[in-house]
């Protein structure tokens, strides 16, 4: 089910069912900042209709954006299914493009050798200096589109074509947790140890994943992550206050990002 595009100027959402308890509406095919916003502004408008109460959002269990779609997961016993998807794309039509403002946040880094095993070789294949490589790193504003792989873990857009390499040929088995880590054109940081074949170029102290924080993720889909630099005795201290439970995370995060239009 699909709706007719806006005077041609973007695609128009298609409502796909997910199994007989979950409807997902599908903006586009691309990884694309402006796709993105649309999806971001449908959580939004959905959450505020759950939220009403009234069916047939009661229903909802559960939205979770992705790059390109929203999944509504629902409870099919405890309402009109085909009415929440037949609302849900009617909304999907309604919410343009103005999502909520996420978070900014700036984040401490070491980019030192013994905590970025593949810095030195990517600088290399792209024909820069390890310090040219930290240089781009430091300057990136990435934005973060999707939450998957393993709670936590985020996938980010926003890395330069310098830094843009392929995959590693071969995964590595265990990929320390706290790694941040480039592949293609997408970033991301490993919130614990998992085999994993993107090239790490540093590594953050900064837990992604802790269920002592509520919610236990720290990042979520619309925000936007900047790094810091700091040397490994820094790294340390930082790692140990984090086992700890005592980083006060909050002082990382400041005014609210302008959402992608």
């Amino acid at each position: 089910m699909a709706a007719a595009a806006h005077g041609g100027l973007s695609p128009a959402p298609r409502l796909l069912p997910l199994g007989d308890a979950a409807w997902t509406v599908e903006f586009g095919a691309a990884i694309d900042a402006a796709l993105h916003a649309r999806v971001l502004a449908l959580e939004a408008a959905v959450c505020a209709a759950r939220a009403s109460g009234a069916p047939p959002w009661d229903a909802v269990q559960d939205v979770v954006p992705t790059f390109r779609s929203l999944t509504v997961h629902y409870d099919p016993l405890a309402g009109d299914g085909l009415a929440l998807g037949q609302a849900l794309l009617l909304l999907a039509q309604q919410a343009g493009a103005a999502p909520p403002r996420g978070r900014c946040w700036t984040l401490p880094a070491c980019f030192e050798e013994t905590l970025a095993p593949d810095l030195a070789a990517l600088a290399a294949r792209q024909g820069l200096t390890p310090a040219a490589v930290v240089e781009q790193l430091l300057s990136m504003e990435l934005r973060v589109y999707q939450i998957g792989f393993m709670p936590g873990f985020p996938y980010m857009g926003g890395v330069p074509p310098a830094l843009q390499v392929p995959r590693l040929p071969t995964p590595r088995k265990a990929v320390p947790a706290g790694s941040i880590a480039l592949a293609g054109a997408m970033a991301a940081v490993y919130p614990w140890e998992s085999p994993g074949g993107w090239h790490l170029v540093g590594r953050t102290p900064v837990p992604l994943w802790d269920l002592r924080r509520d919610p236990p993720a720290l990042l979520a889909s619309g925000d936007v992550v900047r790094w810091r630099a700091i040397d490994a005795a820094e790294y340390e201290r930082l790692r140990q206050a984090a086992q700890r439970g005592a980083l006060n995370v909050a002082a990382w995060c400041g005014a609210p990002a302008e959402a992608a239009a």
